[in-house]
C-alpha cells in the first residue's frame, strides 16, 4: 500500500498544479515535492506507456504484482552484502551522503492506484540509477540523469528540469554538461535496458559490473568526473527527486 491520499483534479486545477510547481521548481530546484507534483499533472500518458511496458515484461509484471517499496525496512540488507555487488554500491551511494530511501514525497496526483505505483516505483529507483550510472548528485549529475529518465520515459519534468538546471550553470558548469554530460546520458539513456522494469532488488547480490553490462548500462565517462572537473560543478546539498 503507498501512503498519501489521492487527490483528484479537473483540467484546469491540473494545469494550475503543474504550472505553480514548474514556476517554484525553477526558483528552488531542491523542491523535491515541487518537482514531483509537475512530474505528476504533467506525465500521465508517459506513466501510462510505462505501465503497458511493464505488463509487457517478466520482470515489469512481478514489479507490478509484487509491489516492491524502496524503504528502509525493505531494502535495509543491502548494507551487509559484499562490496562487489549492486545492493552494496548502493548502500554505500545512500550511506556516504546521508539519504534516507524514506525521504520520498508521496504521489498525490495519479488517477488510479495502479499509476500511483507506477509514478512512486519511478521516483523511488531514482537512487539505483544514480548508482548504476555513477552519477554525483549535484545540480550537474541530477541533470544528466534527468536527461536519461527523459529518454527512459518521456517524462515531460525530466525535460523541464534539465532546462531549468541549465539556467543556473555557470558557464563552466554548462560548458562541461554539454561536451561530457549531455551527448553521454543521450547515448545511455537510450542504449540500455527498459529500467522500468527491471526488479532491482531481486540483483542486489550481483556483482556490479556484471549488472551493468547485462542492462546495458553506460557509467558517466572519467573525463566528465576527473578532480579537475569535479571542481567546477560545486555539489549541491541534498537531491532533487
Amino acid at each position: 500500500m503507498i501512503e498519501g491520499a489521492r487527490i483528484r483534479l479537473n483540467g484546469w486545477q491540473r494545469a494550475a498544479v503543474a504550472f505553480g510547481s514548474a514556476f517554484g521548481a525553477l526558483i528552488d530546484p531542491r523542491r523535491a515535492d515541487l518537482i514531483a507534483a509537475l512530474g505528476e499533472t504533467t506525465g500521465k500518458p508517459a506513466f501510462d506507456r510505462v505501465l503497458e511496458r511493464m505488463k509487457s515484461s517478466t520482470e515489469g509484471r512481478a514489479v507490478l504484482l509484487e509491489r516492491p517499496r524502496v524503504i528502509s525496512s525493505s531494502v535495509g540488507h543491502a548494507w551487509d552484502l559484499p562490496p562487489n555487488t549492486f545492493g552494496a554500491a548502493y548502500a554505500r551511494f545512500m550511506g556516504s551522503r546521508n539519504f534516507s530511501p524514506d525521504d520520498r514525497p508521496p504521489v498525490r496526483f495519479m488517477d488510479t492506484e495502479e499509476l500511483t505505483y507506477v509514478a512512486m516505483r519511478a521516483r523511488e529507483v531514482h537512487d539505483f540509477w544514480h548508482t548504476l550510472f555513477g552519477l554525483p548528485t549535484n545540480l550537474i549529475g541530477e541533470s544528466a540523469l534527468k536527461v536519461i529518465e527523459f529518454e527512459q520515459m518521456l517524462l515531460p519534468m525530466c525535460m523541464l528540469s534539465v532546462i531549468g538546471g541549465t539556467v543556473r550553470f555557470s558557464d563552466r558548469q554548462r560548458a562541461l554538461f554539454f561536451k561530457h554530460y549531455f551527448p553521454w546520458a543521450i547515448r545511455a539513456g537510450r542504449q540500455c535496458t527498459d529500467l522500468m522494469c527491471v526488479y532491482y532488488e531481486r540483483h542486489f547480490d550481483q556483482d556490479l559490473e556484471d549488472v551493468r553490462r547485462r542492462w546495458g548500462i553506460i557509467p558517466v565517462p572519467p573525463d566528465a568526473i576527473k578532480p579537475n572537473a569535479a571542481r567546477s560543478l560545486e555539489a549541491e546539498p541534498g537531491r532533487l527527486t
